[in-house]
């Protein structure tokens, strides 16, 4: 088990990581956003910003806890031999970031014994820094997080995301067209870590989403839980790249077996 020591440490470390990679991100960004790679596809690229941004928060990492392991959208995967492992994505809403939108953010998430630990979510055009601790609440700032209260599902406003992918657009397009109808309305901002905070913070009752990464989920998923939200996959199932769905106890109960019927975990 995970001390409160350690705990702490984490924290402070994950959150100073994620403020000056924020930092570097808002302060940076060039008008003529040069690209330096492409992703699954042209509309989904890599930032010369993006990559900037993993090396600043590897090389905190690597310099205040160097036995620890990482993984990192980028690239980063090494094992470690501390039992933490830092799930790192250094720049979530990278479209956004693109065109000046304000829904971008870091995310960067500490693991111990394959569990999530610390999840801190820094959106810097929002002045905003998500932090939980395994336990401990989740919070914005210095003020704790709590999901909204349970409404029934034709009330609730729900989140979710689209792949770069066209065939898997196209199917994902299909399960919201079967969800609008039985809920208040569908919201698409672009970051899924900011997409999970909101949950947490009651911006939005519910959020699912395919096709996500580890680094997408990480700290997110923590900030949720803590926040009083449902989070996880298909039924019985954690959340993962299949289906990750975040929301309301009530609002989770309600959504996940409508996804689960309309095979929002299909390609």
């Amino acid at each position: 088990m995970i001390s409160e020591e350690l705990k702490a440490e984490l924290l402070e470390v994950g959150m100073e990581a994620a403020r000056q990679a924020g930092a570097l991100l808002r302060d940076g960004r060039p008008a003529d956003l040069a690209v330096a790679a492409t992703k699954s596809s042209p509309i989904d690229v890599v930032t010369e910003m993006d990559i900037a941004a993993e090396k600043l928060i590897t090389g905190i990492l690597a310099e205040r806890r160097p036995e620890d392991g990482l993984l990192g959208e980028e690239g980063a995967d090494t094992p470690g031999t501390s039992g933490v492992r830092w799930v790192v994505d250094p720049l979530d809403g990278t479209v956004n970031y693109l065109y000046g939108l304000p829904s971008w953010g870091v995310s960067i998430a500490a693991e111990y014994g394959g569990e999530t630990a610390v999840g801190v979510v820094a959106a810097p055009m929002r002045g905003e820094v998500y932090h939980a601790v395994l336990g401990g609440g989740a919070w914005l700032g210095t003020a704790r997080l709590a999901c909204r209260s349970a409404a029934p599902l034709d009330q609730a406003l729900v989140g979710t995301g689209f792949a770069y992918v066209q065939t898997r657009r196209a199917h994902q397009a299909d399960v919201a067209q079967r969800i609008i109808p039985l809920v208040r309305d569908i919201r698409r901002g672009g970051s899924a870590a900011l997409d999970l905070c909101d949950v947490a913070a009651g911006r939005l009752d519910g959020y699912y989403e395919r096709g996500l990464n580890p680094w997408d989920l990480a700290a997110g998923d923590l900030i949720a839980r803590e926040a009083g939200a449902v989070t996880g996959g298909r039924p019985g199932e954690p959340a993962s790249g299949e289906l990750a769905l975040a929301a309301t106890p009530a609002v989770f109960a309600s959504l996940q077996p409508l996804l689960e019927e309309a095979g929002a975990w299909h390609d």
